[in-house]
């Protein structure tokens, strides 16, 4: 029974509930502060943000129920499949197991419209007819367009510059759901003609992006602001992932000895991850020497190179102050093909529970990822996103210890979505033209000597 390669779930087999990683945090989060360095208020967080939202987002229950309608959504890929990964394993010459649970399946062929749809939802739950957003590989800015579609939304998405010009299928896919896209930075907001006429040539970040749609959406009272990683309530959303996984494990007698994800943001990493944190916090004998590994780009290695502390969660400080690694809001990363790695934060969860060692973090040179993606796909067939490389990366460097110690463990990874609109990226590799960037150690000094301060 402990063969099973495809480990699959039934409709009715969706979970009802997300899971609240804060409810078994050992301390409390850090609040959101103001620019005043004082709490930020739900005045505040409700310009841009609708209640129900700002309710998940402050939540410490553990459990809270997802809506029927968003489930009935969820239903056109959901429950995504637990997959084992055989063939990889033979070629690694590994007694490790090797299992991945593949988001690759949704209509945006990623893990972000388990966010994007409860987001949606939720706004027009609240009256509000536009939702604005960011995305850098253009995973999250495809799964809001899928999603706004869904509930009859105008959507607005500004993607950093450097993923429009590399990823354009990306932006079809939001054109068709019905999306207007907009280059990062903009003519379209303030922000985005400042930074033009200070650097006509600046390629963009998720920072800026998300200054971008932020200041659009605290502008117009018809329009809120949506966030594909990073706060609270999108990885309580992406729990998801992790909750259907342990079910998966549950029908063939097995439970993770590493639990593995990309990070850039937070938000695939704390899907997996973060339900099986839950049975670690419970005394699950099984998940006593549970570990949970963050695998992030060395060119842009928040937590592994970041400093912990408050900074703003964009690049011009319109959102509120969120205690997180940080590399500095006005840190512009290299421009990797990895975009959605490309971010100079990281989820204030998952940087506690980093800062307080509940969880572990790896970075990973960018040609090594596609070395790992390129032997996946033409071990297991799926082509893997640069972003699901990442933990590919991981989990093979684990495999391959396991070859040498002999030990037989299990590990599961998020292939957190397929690579059908990164094959630029794959060319160029191919082609020798991609490189490793090493960790820009002056430009995040730099940028961190731009914290905010008080007191």
């Amino acid at each position: 029974m402990t063969e099973a390669t495809r480990i699959l779930l039934d409709e009715n087999e969706i979970p009802t509930h997300w899971y609240n990683v804060v409810a078994d945090m050992p301390n409390p989060p850090a609040p959101p502060l103001g620019p005043d360095g004082n709490p930020a208020t739900p005045e505040q967080m409700g310009a841009i943000f609708p209640g129900a939202i700002l309710e998940q987002e402050m939540s410490a229950e553990r459990w809270i129920a997802i809506p029927d309608e968003v489930r009935e959504i969820y239903k056109i890929w959901r429950p995504a499949p637990l997959m084992r990964a055989v063939r990889l394993e033979r070629a690694l010459g590994t007694p490790a197991k090797i299992f991945f649970k593949y988001e690759g399946v949704s209509p945006a062929g990623s893990h972000k419209p388990n966010s994007a749809v409860p987001q949606a939802y939720y706004n027009r739950q609240a009256g509000i007819k536009r939702l604005t957003t960011e995305t850098g590989a253009g995973q999250w800015g495809s799964s809001i367009s899928f999603a706004g579609q869904m509930f009859g939304m105008e959507v607005r998405v500004y993607m950093v510059k450097v993923s429009y010009q590399q990823k354009p299928y990306r932006r079809l896919m939001m054109e068709t759901w019905g999306a207007e896209v907009f280059a990062s930075p903009s003519e379209m907001t303030q922000t985005g003609r400042d930074t033009l006429a200070r650097d006509p040539d600046n390629q963009g970040s998720l920072g800026l992006a998300i200054s971008e749609a932020v200041e659009e959406a605290a502008g117009r009272a018809d329009t809120n602001y949506t966030l594909g990683s990073v706060l609270n309530h999108v990885l309580l959303h992406q729990s998801i992932i992790g909750l259907e996984a342990k079910k998966q494990f549950d029908k063939i007698g097995l439970y993770p000895d590493v639990v593995i994800g990309p990070c850039g943001g937070g938000s695939s990493f704390g899907g997996i991850a973060f339900p099986f944190l839950a049975d670690k916090a419970a005394g699950d004998k099984r998940a006593q020497n549970l570990r949970c590994v963050a695998v992030e780009p060395t060119s842009c290695p928040t937590l592994t190179k970041g400093q912990y502390a408050y900074d703003f969660g964009d690049a011009s400080g319109f959102t509120p102050l969120m205690k997180m690694y940080t590399l500095g809001h006005d840190f512009m990363p290299p421009g990797i093909h990895a975009g959605g790695l490309r971010y100079h934060g990281d989820s204030p969860l998952v940087s506690q529970l980093f800062h307080e060692g509940l969880v572990e973090a790896v970075a990973v040179p960018q040609l090594a990822t596609f070395e790992a993606g390129v032997l996946f796909a033409r071990n297991e067939g799926i082509i893997p996103a640069p972003e699901s490389c990442h933990g590919i990366r991981a989990a093979i460097d684990e495999a391959l210890k396991c070859k040498e110690s002999g030990e037989p463990k299990t590990i599961l990874f998020n292939l957190t979505g397929h690579g059908h609109f990164d094959m630029s990226s794959y060319e160029r590799f191919f082609g020798g033209k991609l490189e490793n960037y090493d960790y820009p150690a002056a430009a995040v000094a730099q940028s961190l000597a731009h914290l905010p301060r008080f007191g």
